[in-house]
């Protein structure tokens, strides 16, 4: 199993309010930050740290530091977004592409219409985000158009998951860990989360 899910008080206590239909788009905005900073530093634990020399105000020392440059994050459009802030608080040097996906009505397959990655990306690490993982669908998709480009080091960072969405990740890339604040019942006929926290792209952005 590949997934890594947040057991911890203060996660159930977030994620409570972010589910709650009453909690206004700022306080959803914040929240979905902060839960991703606390994903952002447990899919980092093994990160390879390098050996530098820096100077305390007392003297010098040796030590070890994360190269940021080998990291780079990549929202899925639009909801993606929304964790971009908690994820650059972690690594603010980490560089950053886009990818947009929209679902043909008729297949049911994610198309992709935007794609922008930084220079070099087959030597990054890449930490995809997407706050809901339901069928799995489109972070299959962008896992795979990233293979494509070379990338070896696959990382998916989730705030609610979906059984059928793990499912659909594991069977299509093995190789990836998915880190997520906590698994969902199931889908709906609509394909939403149950109990889920409703649309995250209309919560973060207010457009309904």
């Amino acid at each position: 199993m590949n997934e890594f899910v947040l057991n911890h008080p203060l996660i159930t206590h977030k994620l409570a309010i972010l589910r709650d239909v009453n909690t206004g788009t700022k306080e959803f905005r914040e929240l979905v930050s902060e839960i991703s900073a606390i994903l952002c530093y447990e899919a980092m634990s093994d990160a390879k740290l390098e050996e530098v020399t820096i100077e305390t105000p007392l003297e010098k020392m040796d030590t070890r530091m994360l190269n940021e440059k080998n990291y780079a994050i990549v929202p899925i459009l639009r909801a993606g977004m929304g964790m971009i802030d908690g994820i650059i608080n972690v690594i603010p040097n980490a560089k950053i592409g886009h990818i947009g996906l929209y679902r043909d009505e008729e297949s049911l397959e994610p198309i992709e219409y935007y794609y922008k990655m930084p220079e070099e990306i087959a030597d990054k690490e890449v930490l995809i985000i997407d706050p809901m993982l339901a069928t799995g669908g489109s972070a299959s998709a962008t896992i795979s158009r990233l293979k494509q480009d070379g990338v070896s080091k696959i990382k998916l960072l989730c705030i609610v998951a979906a059984p059928q969405g793990i499912k659909r990740i594991e069977e299509d890339h093995c190789d990836v860990k998915i880190f997520c604040a906590t698994v969902d019942r199931q889908l709906n006929d609509d394909a939403y989360i149950l109990p889920g926290l409703g649309d995250a792209g209309d919560r973060v952005y207010g457009t309904k």
